[in-house]
C-alpha cells in the first residue's frame, strides 16, 4: 500500500467540563503520515500544541488495540470514524486524503456527561453491569471447560454478544441515545449459557431498570447502533432482551 503524507484541518470540540459551554477549535496539522493511527495523529497534534504553549486536547485511550473501548470519538458524523467494524484506535489516516477537514466530537448523550473536551463519563455502563451482569459460581478448583455441555449455536451466539466492549458507540449513534444494544449484548451473553441461569430473570429486570435510571432513551429499531458497532454486535440481541424482560416480568407477576 502506498505511503503518503497529508496536510489536514481539524475541527475539535473543546469543553472545560459538563457545566461549561463548549465550542469547536480549528487546528492545522501538516505532514501527517497515512500509516499513523488516528490516535497517533492526535498525539502529534498535542505535542504541537504543547510546543506552542497551548493546552493539549483531552481524549480517552488505553489499549490502542480495539479491546478496551475507551477511544470514544465522533469523527465526521460517525462514531469511531468512517471504517466499518473499527474502533478509533484502529482507524488509520489512510482513511483520509490530503486537504481534508476532519470534525471530531465527544459522544453526545445525557447519560454520558462531558468530563473535558473529547472525554465523557461512561460510568453509567459500569452501574448497569453492577445491576445484573454477573453470575453466581462456587469458588474452588477451576472447572474444566467441557464440564458443562452447551449447545454449539447458543455458545456461538453468547460468544458473539460477549465481544461487546462497552464503548458507547451505539448510544452515540442512536437518535434517542438508547443503550439497548449494549444492554442486550450483556444480557444475551449470560442468558444463553447455563451458568447465567440463576440470575436470569432478576438480571433482565434489574439491568433494564438501571438503564432507565441512568437516563438513556428508548429503542425505536432504526438500526443505527448495529451499523456503527465496532464489534458488529447484532440487533437481534435486542429482540432476545425483550423476550427475556417479558418472561421475567410475567414470572414476577405470578
Amino acid at each position: 500500500m502506498e505511503h503518503y503524507n497529508m496536510n489536514l484541518t481539524l475541527k475539535v470540540w473543546k469543553q472545560k467540563n459538563s457545566q461549561s459551554a463548549g465550542s469547536f477549535e480549528t487546528y492545522q496539522i501538516k505532514e501527517v503520515s497515512s500509516e499513523m493511527s488516528f490516535l497517533e495523529m492526535f498525539d502529534v497534534l498535542n505535542e504541537q500544541l504543547i510546543h506552542e504553549g497551548k493546552e493539549p486536547i483531552a481524549f480517552d485511550h488505553d489499549c490502542r488495540e480495539g479491546i478496551c473501548g475507551t477511544c470514544s470519538m465522533y469523527i465526521n458524523g460517525r462514531p469511531h470514524g468512517p471504517w466499518h467494524g473499527t474502533t478509533t484506535c484502529q482507524l488509520h489516516m489512510r482513511a483520509f486524503k490530503d486537504g481534508d477537514t476532519i470534525v471530531v466530537e465527544p459522544w453526545r448523550a445525557k447519560a454520558f456527561p462531558v468530563i473535558k473536551d473529547l472525554m465523557v463519563d461512561r460510568s453509567a455502563f459500569d452501574r448497569i453491569i453492577q445491576a445484573g451482569g454477573y453470575i453466581s459460581v462456587n469458588t474452588g478448583v477451576t472447572i474444566d471447560g467441557n464440564a458443562i455441555p452447551i449447545n454449539r449455536e447458543n455458545a456461538d451466539k453468547s460468544f458473539a454478544a460477549a465481544a461487546c466492549i462497552g464503548c458507547g458507540a451505539c448510544v452515540a449513534a442512536c437518535k434517542n441515545s438508547s443503550a439497548m444494544l449494549f444492554l442486550s449484548a450483556k444480557v444475551s451473553h449470560l442468558a444463553l449459557l447455563p451458568q447465567g441461569e440463576i440470575e436470569r430473570k432478576r438480571r433482565a429486570l434489574d439491568m433494564v431498570a438501571q438503564v432507565d435510571k441512568e437516563g438513556f432513551g428508548s429503542c425505536t429499531n432504526t438500526g443505527a447502533c448495529e451499523a456503527v458497532c465496532p464489534k458488529e454486535i447484532e440487533i437481534t440481541n435486542i429482540a432476545r432482551l425483550n423476550r427475556e424482560y417479558l418472561a421475567a416480568g410475567l414470572a414476577a407477576d405470578k
